[in-house]
């Protein structure tokens, strides 16, 4: 009886083990199409919000080129702009609840990439071959290390998904690799933050970095409430559970700081600086983050890894080739305020007369005292006529002389 039903028993089993065999391929494809559709989503959503930047500036600079009366926001062309920026910002925003963190974040190197060729594109001077050659070709190979990077970011990302419930986020919440992670994280966010408010230590290195561990934070909640909000639209709803609200508190507080440390970098450092240092310190927090928080890198082998770190590097030398070939502005100033110059004299002091600098500039207004002005400068007196009337020999000039004294 054993021996004839020991066949029977291996028939009866062989379907099964063919249908656990053929789920975990579905599962794999289907977790590659969901990294596929989340990139897709990051890279028109920085590539729309990179045209919708520069379609807003050019309005400005049309405006301030011409004799329209009309308000920025008064014309069609900045509405637009608005109109895609908001488009761009959406499709990053839902690109996160599909694709892993750690995948998303170093594809902002897209917008970079964008933002370089519009502006060699648009550009308005005419460059001979050769010199344009020679002046671009920091761009090039910047936008070349960057695709490269891009490609191997997408290929070689990590590829670990779940659902984005309330119960996974408390559990990654408190779990003790995140506790320690936002431990070390608040003191080190303390310390730069005493340098930098009661040291005055404005050093570029210092505000990004406040911008980086903000920005860490920031795509964390992000991907919590995209995904949250996916499961939602998918039968499953988890828009009434409290952890929704705190990540979304948390994610609105730490993009106005993030925002605010970025303004203030900004009326200090040049943006070039700015996009390419704060490019690489803030993915390198997000990925951080990312990899603690959700666990990102959890089952995947050392190639993937390797190759994914390769593909970060590229793009990181990628996005610092582009931003170092950017010619830095030197503002214009055809006069210089008399009352913001320390230690000078006002015009309105004693009638001292406002004289033309002598040098060869735009620069205008050197306050200059009369007695310190050479002879060659004094005006010119007119010299005395002497003629003879009559026989007495009295001097009479036809005119009066005027002499110029030190005193007046």
């Amino acid at each position: 009886m054993e021996g004839g039903n020991s066949p029977s028993l291996q028939l009866q089993q062989l379907p099964l083990a063919t249908a656990a065999v053929s789920v975990q391929p579905h599962t794999d494809s289907f977790s590659y199409k969901e990294n596929l559709i989340g990139a897709l989503l990051a890279i028109f959503g920085h590539l729309v919000s990179s045209i919708a930047l520069n379609l807003q500036k050019y309005s400005h600079i049309r405006l301030a080129g011409s004799k329209d009366p009309r308000a920025y926001f008064k014309t069609k062309t900045w509405w637009s702009g608005l109109f895609l920026l908001v488009l761009g910002e959406l499709g990053v925003f839902s690109s996160y609840a599909f694709a892993p963190l750690s995948l998303i974040v170093p594809l902002s190197a897209v917008s970079v990439v964008a933002s370089a060729i519009i502006g060699i594109i648009f550009i308005k001077e005419k460059w001979k071959p050769k010199e344009f050659l020679r002046r671009y070709v920091l761009s090039f190979v910047g936008c070349g290390l960057a695709i490269v990077g891009t490609y191997l970011l997408v290929t070689f990302g990590p590829n670990s998904h779940e659902k984005m419930t309330a119960e996974n986020i408390t559990r990654h919440l408190v779990s003790w690799p995140f506790l320690l992670y936002m431990l070390v994280e608040i003191i080190v966010f303390c310390l730069l933050l005493y340098f930098y408010k009661e040291r005055n230590a404005n050093y570029i290195v210092i505000i990004l970095l406040l911008v980086a561990l903000l920005g860490s934070m920031t795509v964390v909640t992000v991907k919590a409430v995209a995904g949250m909000i996916l499961v939602s639209i998918q039968g499953a709803l988890q828009l009434d559970s409290p952890i929704f609200y705190i990540m979304l508190v948390c994610m609105i507080a730490t993009a106005i700081y993030q925002a605010t440390f970025l303004a203030q970098a900004s009326q200090l450092y040049d943006s070039a600086q700015i996009s390419s240092i704060g490019y690489i310190l803030s993915t390198t927090a997000a990925i951080s983050a990312g990899a603690t928080f959700y666990l990102d890198f959890m089952g995947e082998d050392v190639l993937h890894i390797c190759m994914f770190a390769l593909g970060c590097l590229i793009a990181f030398l990628g996005v610092f080739l582009i931003t170092r070939n950017r010619k830095k502005p030197v503002p214009f100033e055809p006069y210089i305020s008399m009352d913001a110059m320390p230690g000078m004299q006002n015009m309105h002091d004693k009638g001292i007369a406002v004289q033309p600098d002598l040098k060869a500039s735009f620069s205008y207004g050197a306050l200059e005292n009369n007695d310190s002005m050479p002879e060659i400068y004094t005006p010119a007196t007119l010299p005395i006529v002497q003629e003879q009337h009559g026989s007495k020999g009295v001097s009479a000039p036809p005119y009066r002389v005027l002499e110029h004294s030190k005193k007046e």
